[in-house]
């Protein structure tokens, strides 16, 4: 194989399937990009056999081949490299030549067919959707993916296709985020569980520009992100997930209109106090149109005022703060609506108007 190509294209190719690359494995191939240059194209890839990831760069192909070069130290190579033509070669014996200007490294390599194949998607049924869309939607659920293993299912997120909507919802067993939009096709109903670690790598490589698309196709057991130059291929989880839309409920009996900033600052000024759990939790009393937030612990006190609407009855509830404060910083609106039942049942956050996000939180028991 001989090819070259522009320094800075290669590192960011690199940085991208860097993210599929396996540090810890017993399968040395594995921590290594494969570079492959079949018909005047590049392709770089890394894969951990849940997550796989290729980039295709613009190069000059010299000499077809294919070569697996050991990520980290690779990836230091060029990203030291000066941002001119880099030319890669390798010999019989998989030596691996890097020249750039007045630099030249020779490393080992691995035969490019000793690295597995990335799952087979077939390119049917696709779905479309704003590269930026879908970044917002993992930014404004991804946080409240399960940490723990016990019920690996809700360490992935929802993905789900249904009357139109493209709804994306992640749950903890204290929580539940969901946000939805709409898809502009629509082919069929779906509903899989991504892996939260697949959706925070892609979250890293989607574009910023609202022009830009992409396309997901689905199969039972894998699912693959186009995003043109770059794919990513990744296992589902299997299990059934939690049946949300039954949990959130219209009914309530206390209704507030709060600034989402006023309201996020005032609690993240009593979080100082309140150290995170549920033995020092905020507590919030809703008198009228005023609320009171309120932290205690051994350090000691913290008060903050906040002006409402209220619609409904006085209520006092407790929360653990982070919960409040990630579903709050999640959103992009100024004013976002709150409803109750009881100091023993979930609040759920969602917008003035409309239904496109929703954030149900479960309160911490009062002591009497």
């Amino acid at each position: 194989m001989n090819i070259r190509c522009k320094q800075d294209v290669l590192l960011n190719s690199i940085n991208t399937v860097l993210k599929a690359c396996s540090t810890k494995t017993t399968m040395p191939i594995l921590e290594c990009i494969l570079l492959k240059a079949y018909n005047g194209e590049v392709t770089l890839v890394g894969y951990n056999l849940e997550l796989g990831i290729e980039s295709t760069i613009e190069a000059e192909v010299l000499e077809e081949g294919a070569i697996a070069l050991e990520a980290k130290i690779f990836s230091e190579i060029i990203r030291k490299m000066p941002n001119e033509t880099v030319e890669i070669s390798t010999s019989a014996n998989h030596m691996t030549n890097i020249t750039c200007e007045k630099s030249k490294f020779s490393i080992a390599g691995q035969l490019g067919d000793q690295f597995p194949d990335l799952p087979q998607v077939e390119l049917m049924n696709k779905y479309t959707i704003s590269q930026v869309a879908f970044k917002d939607m993992i930014r404004q659920t991804i946080f409240s993916v399960a940490q723990e293993e016990s019920r690996p299912i809700l360490t992935g997120e929802m993905l789900q296709i249904k009357d139109g909507s493209f709804n994306m919802v992640t749950v903890d067993g204290y929580r539940i985020s969901y946000r939805k939009t709409t898809l502009s096709n629509e082919n069929g109903e779906r509903e899989v569980v991504v892996p939260g670690r697949t959706l925070n790598e892609i979250s890293k490589i989607l574009s910023t520009d609202e022009a830009d698309e992409m396309s997901i196709y689905f199969e039972d057991k894998h699912i693959l992100f186009d995003l043109g130059e770059s794919k990513v291929v990744s296992n589902l989880l299997e299990g059934e997930f939690l049946k949300y839309e039954q949990i959130f409920s219209s009914d309530y009996e206390t209704k507030i209109k709060v600034d989402r900033k006023e309201f996020l600052m005032s609690i993240e000024r009593a979080a100082l106090i309140s150290r995170e759990g549920k033995k020092n939790p905020i507590k919030i009393e809703i008198d009228g149109d005023n609320m009171i937030i309120t932290s205690r612990a051994e350090l000691g006190t913290a008060l903050e005022e906040v002006a409402i609407e209220l619609e409904g009855n006085n209520l006092s509830i407790a929360f653990n703060p982070r919960y409040l404060i990630e579903a709050l910083k999640s959103i992009d609106d100024d004013e976002v609506s709150i409803t109750f039942i009881s100091s023993l049942t979930p609040c759920i956050i969602h917008p003035i108007e409309g239904d496109h996000y929703k954030y149900l939180i479960l309160p911490i028991r009062l002591n009497a």
